[in-house]
């Protein structure tokens, strides 16, 4: 009569370490806690350069919300669940979907990266995700927020992505303590 181990039918073992399961796993969890870095980062940028540049630390981040509610939301500078909230979540996807794709290209090579190739790195992610959004998206998905901050601004933006990039790659790939 078998017995209920690892090995039997019911209880598949994990894949071996440097797997393509194992490598796909650790790239969604180095960019899930990544992409959270980078999103909080940049929406604090663009907080900071809203409030600077447009008078309204809300506005580019409403902005973004133009995905579902059209031109309407380049115009809301008030924050508001409607706009802002939605702002907020479709650029921590948005981060997110850059953050995986870093990590699983680049991220979660062995041995660890020191910290100024971690930067070099998340800078060429950050100025990639940069070019698609301004040259290969259609207009109704760019960012939105480019109507509210000064191309200066929009540098602080993205390169506050690329440090909190980094800081969320270099936080999720530490080695455990024991």
């Amino acid at each position: 009569m078998p017995t209920n181990t690892e090995n039997d039918d019911h209880h598949p073992q994990a894949a071996p370490p440097g797997t393509a399961d194992t490598t796909t796993r650790s790239a969604l969890r180095t960019g899930l806690i990544a992409g959270a870095f980078a999103s909080v980062a940049s929406t604090i940028a663009l907080s900071v350069c809203g409030r600077y540049e447009a008078g309204s630390s809300s506005a580019p981040t409403n902005a973004i919300s133009h995905w579902v509610w059209d031109r309407k939301a380049l115009f809301q500078r008030s924050p508001s669940l409607r706009h802002t909230l939605l702002g907020y979540v479709i650029h921590h996807g948005s981060a997110t979907f850059w953050a995986v794709l870093y990590a699983w290209l680049h991220a979660n090579r062995r041995p660890a990266q020191s910290v100024p190739a971690a930067l070099s790195g998340a800078g060429v992610a950050a100025a990639t995700a940069c070019a698609v959004d301004y040259l290969a998206t259609p207009r109704r998905l760019k960012p939105g927020f480019e109507h509210h901050l000064s191309r200066t601004a929009m540098v602080a933006v993205y390169a506050s992505f690329a440090l909190g990039l980094a800081l969320g790659c270099a936080v999720a790939n530490r080695p455990a303590r024991r």
